[in-house]
């Protein structure tokens, strides 16, 4: 089966938790980094309590490369 572009684009798209268990930190970590814009995130509409967000594959990986100049607090 191909993948259209807007399917490929889904896809590079991963939740607050996945990033998380990448990163090997707590969800609440990587909210914050969003929060602050440390880390760069997609925001989506929302009906609950909590902003949902979605984090581009790119940005998780250029962290764990070493090829972003994000300074990540802790």
């Amino acid at each position: 089966m191909m993948m259209t572009n807007n399917q490929n684009n889904h896809s590079d798209l991963m939740t607050i938790s996945e990033v998380a268990r990448i990163l090997r930190v707590d969800n609440t970590t990587v909210r914050r980094w969003v929060k602050l814009g440390v880390m760069e995130a997609v925001i989506l509409p929302h009906v609950n309590e909590r902003q949902a967000y979605r984090i581009r594959r790119s940005t998780v990986d250029a962290i764990l490369n070493g090829t972003d100049d994000i300074e990540l607090v802790l």
